[in-house]
Parts: structure tokens; sequence; C-alpha cells
């Protein structure tokens, strides 16, 4: 039996998840800032353990880490799942919103990561899971600072990999595209107080988008749980997970976009070595 230690585990894919882990026989250590919002969701079941968590605060996860060792002896796999969006330009996010999704969704994120890894590196195995998003892979206009705190886990994740990968855990970042969660409701996302009518044909465009693609998403969040079970029992695990068929497209059409420019530098790129002939 597996121990998953899952934040953001009241609603949305953390609650999904946690129920698949549960169905498939593992053990579920659930975190959210009210842990009876978690029993609400899932009920009561003999391997389940809710606990209370605010990831922007790291002596919480400490407890929380010890509590899931204390009742099930191991975690296995750390789902990295807490987090919420920002909508709005760059130049409209203020400096009180910009630090609190950086609070919740890469300080957070580090918060727990730290408390799970030394219970990994004792047993000399884990996962570690971070929930990112195609905006993490490539950035969309009016989600600038959102997708610059999944840029930042992906970066983190990237490191991590290489870091543990020697002490028998391994990392993966997971990569979401727009799946029809509450993700796009005031529950799960914030939007900036500012609105700057220059940015109308952008970023207002993307708002307008928001509200008519929420709960209208193509991805499947039940189908989203079960790839992340596959993940998890997949005996070589990936660096990265798109999800989504929005996802790939993404990523095909920016690894082409990313190719053609460095073609197109190329020669200026590399005339900057010591040795290197002038352009």
């Amino acid at each position: 039996m597996r121990t998953w230690f899952i934040t953001g585990a009241s609603r949305g894919f953390g609650a999904l998840i946690a129920k698949e882990a549960l169905e498939a026989g593992d053990a579920v250590v659930a975190t959210a800032r009210n842990p009876q919002h978690v029993i609400d969701a899932l009920g009561n079941h003999p391997n389940l353990l809710a606990v209370a968590l605010d990831v922007t605060y790291e002596a919480q996860a400490f407890a929380a880490a010890g509590a899931a060792v204390k009742t099930f002896g191991r975690i296995d796999v750390l789902l990295n799942n807490a987090g919420y969006g920002l909508l709005g330009a760059v130049e409209e996010s203020g400096a009180a919103e910009v630090e609190s999704v950086f609070r919740t969704n890469v300080f957070g994120l580090l918060n727990v990561t730290r408390a799970v890894l030394p219970h990994m590196r004792r047993q000399r195995s884990g996962h570690v899971i971070n929930i990112s998003s195609v905006g993490g892979y490539e950035a969309y206009p009016g989600w600038g600072v959102y997708g610059a705190t999944k840029f930042a886990v992906e970066g983190l994740t990237e490191a991590l990999a290489a870091e543990l990968a020697p002490l028998g855990i391994d990392a993966t970042v997971v990569e979401p595209g727009f799946f029809r969660t509450d993700f796009l409701d005031d529950t799960s996302l914030s939007k900036t107080a500012l609105e700057i009518e220059d940015y109308a044909e952008t970023v207002g465009a993307m708002r307008r988008f928001a509200v008519s693609a929420n709960h209208a998403q193509p991805g499947n969040p039940a189908k989203l749980a079960t790839a992340l079970i596959a993940l998890a029992n997949a005996p070589k695990k990936p660096l990265r997970l798109p999800l989504g068929s929005d996802t790939v497209a993404r990523i095909e059409e920016k690894n082409a976009k990313v190719a053609a420019e460095l073609t197109e530098w190329r020669g200026l790129a590399l005339s900057t070595d010591w040795d290197a002939q002038p352009v």
C-alpha cells in the first residue's frame, strides 16, 4: 500500500485523485485549510487521513508530513496540487496580488516539498509530482504572473529530478490544459483589481474567453485523475507529463517556433564566444 500526500485535496483535481488512490487501495493524506471539507468530499475511509494545511505556512507543512508518517509510516507520492490563478495583464498585477499567488503556487510548494523530502530520502524512494499548467510551458496574454509561477514550478521540478535521482526519488511536472473544473470560478481564480483599457484586445479578450469557457473546457477531470494513478504506477517516471489535446498541440507549436527562431538567430547566438568569428 502506497501513501499519497496531496495538497489542495478538498475539491477539484486533488479530491478526484485522492478518491482514485483510495479506490486503488492506497492510503491518502489529504490536506486542506479546513480538513472537514476533505471529509465532506471523500467521506470517512480507514486509509484516509484529513489534515489541516495552509501551504503558505512552513510549520504546518512539517507538522502535516509528520502526522502522515506517524499514521502510515511513510510517504510514497507527494502531489503538490494546491494553487490558484491570477488573471490580468502583467502591468495590471499589483504587488500584493503577485506576492500572494507566488506565496501559494511557488513558496507553498517549496514548503511542502522541504517537509516531505527528508522522509523520502530516509526511505531512498518516492515520487514528487508537481502540478504545473500548459501556461507553465508557454505564456498566454492575461496569465503572465500565473504562468510565471508555473514556469517556476517547471524549473524547480527539473532541478529536483536531477538532484533526487541518485537517491531513488523521482520528480515529475504535470502540465494540464483546460479541464472542466472550477478553476475559472471565483473560488480558484483571482482577477486583478486594475484593468487598463489599452489591453482590451489582448487581456480583455482573455477575460471574455474565461467567462465563456468556464465549465466548457475540453479536458475531463476524471480522466486526469486516472492518468495520475497511471503515472504513479509507471515503472519509469517522465520528467514532464502533458495532459490534454490542447497542451500537446501548444507544446508542439512552441517547440517548432523555438527551433525556427534558433535557426534564424543561430549565427548571432554563436558569435558571442571568445574564439567565435563575428557575424
